[in-house]
């Protein structure tokens, strides 16, 4: 992020280009490999499903009333929701599993599967938030069937489900493109910095981050407590309900022209802090659980 602010400050590149890159071609790429090599454990699924159904549900009602207490509207009203509702589940959230979980693979592969979730939910929910101040039903369905990702999404559980393999001439391209959708990403993400003005304080980011980073922990202790998960599943739910806000937001935001700049700070902002409130939620995870 610092060197892509830095370049950017220097050669002031035209962003939007850069933006359709990741979102057409390098973003597809990283989300078909993650649900491509994912090992799923059907005996877990059906409980993680629920969760995960409960977890956002609650998460999206919330969002939507403290949008509707504090009279947020419009570009921020979306970026509000979406902020507040998708989290960092790749590049922040596996490692931070990997991390944790070394010793015991269930926790990564849930992780992996609560990655999925929130790459479904981003194209889906979080892309409707986008599109919906500035274009119908119809046109936002649109635009979905014209999105790859859906399409790489499709192929992906195709895949999947059916136990197929891809010809190693075919999977290296691929890989090569997914490894380079976090560095991209991130250089993508620090030049959108380069020229906003930062705000010391400002209402929606400071609703985004106690919504984040705090109230999201607090829910997911309710939801794991009311479907009786413990052990290991239960530690890695909660852990990955504290992850900071997704920087898809913010490309995505720049991709569509809806507050890029607003969801560039708000991601900037819960990245920095999650160091502090992450760090305590693992803690609380693995004394709780």
């Amino acid at each position: 992020m610092a060197l892509g602010l830095v370049i950017q400050k220097k050669y002031q590149f035209q962003l939007a280009p850069i933006s359709k890159w990741l979102v057409h071609c390098f973003m597809p790429a990283a989300v078909f490999l993650n649900i491509y090599q994912v090992h799923i454990d059907f005996s877990l699924l059906a409980q993680l499903l629920m969760y995960l159904l409960i977890f956002t549900i609650a998460m999206i009602f919330i969002t939507y009333i403290i949008g509707k207490v504090f009279s947020v509207q419009d570009h921020e009203e979306a970026a509000l929701k979406n902020s507040i509702s998708l989290m960092n589940s790749g590049n922040y959230g596996l490692p931070v599993s990997q991390l944790i979980f070394s010793a015991n693979p269930l926790g990564v592969s849930i992780q992996i599967f609560v990655l999925i979730f929130q790459n479904m939910l981003t194209y889906t929910y979080g892309l409707y938030n986008l599109l919906s101040t500035t274009k119908s039903f119809l046109e936002i369905m649109k635009s979905f069937l014209k999105l790859p990702l859906i399409y790489a999404l499709v192929l992906g559980l195709f895949f999947q489900i059916f136990d197929l393999s891809l010809p190693s001439f075919l999977l290296f391209p691929i890989e090569h493109l997914a490894n380079g959708f976090v560095a991209v990403a991130l250089l993508l993400l620090g030049a959108q910095l380069a020229n906003i003005q930062i705000r010391v304080f400002h209402r929606v980011i400071t609703l985004a981050l106690i919504g984040r980073l705090l109230v999201g922990p607090l829910v997911a202790v309710g939801v794991i407590y009311l479907l009786q998960i413990d052990g290991v599943m239960a530690q890695s739910l909660l852990i990955a309900s504290s992850f900071p806000t997704s920087r898809n937001t913010a490309t995505l935001a720049l991709e569509y022209d809806v507050a890029p700049e607003l969801h560039a700070q708000i991601v900037l902002y819960s990245t920095l802090l999650s160091s502090l409130t992450v760090t305590f939620v693992i803690y609380l995870a693995l004394l709780l659980f």
